[in-house]
């Protein structure tokens, strides 16, 4: 006889529960903006959240251009890459990145904090980062979410 009165709900592809989401970067800390927009693209803040399942929501980060850094970083912090040659090492200060493209800034920062692994490649396709305030995503009707009140 089975008298469990609940069950372990582990969610798949079929049941996970994805939704758009709408979120304004503007006068956002980057950091901060990008652990909570990690947390929506992994789904950990769903009572259903399941580590090995792609069951987090679309998310869409609007006005890019807009976030903040503190102290020294934007002259400070480097982002680093390699071309494959000897000697191949090249690197970018933050307003250099910021000032090619403000959404690769965002992008770089929330991909570091996904996981390393083709579950964080998949989960990072789920982001869609703008410049500005107009987006090419107004048919899937994304709710808004203040970020100043999400945990």
């Amino acid at each position: 006889m089975d008298t469990l009165s609940y069950k372990t709900i582990s969610a798949n592809k079929a049941t996970a529960d994805k939704q758009w989401v709408l979120v304004d970067a503007e006068g956002q800390s980057l950091g901060r903006l990008s652990s909570k927009v990690a947390k929506l693209l992994r789904g950990k803040h769903k009572p259903s959240f399941t580590p090995h399942v792609d069951c987090g929501d679309n998310v869409i980060v609007i006005n890019a251009e807009k976030v903040n850094l503190t102290g020294n970083k934007w002259n400070d912090k480097t982002y680093i890459r390699h071309t494959g040659y000897p000697g191949g090492q090249r690197s970018l200060t933050a307003t250099e990145l910021f000032g090619k493209d403000p959404a690769r800034l965002v992008e770089k920062s929330v991909k570091g904090m996904l996981p390393k692994n083709k579950l964080g490649a998949a989960i990072f396709r789920n982001l869609n980062v703008v410049s500005g305030t107009e987006h090419a995503h107004g048919a899937q009707k994304p709710k808004t979410i203040n970020l100043n009140e999400f945990k």
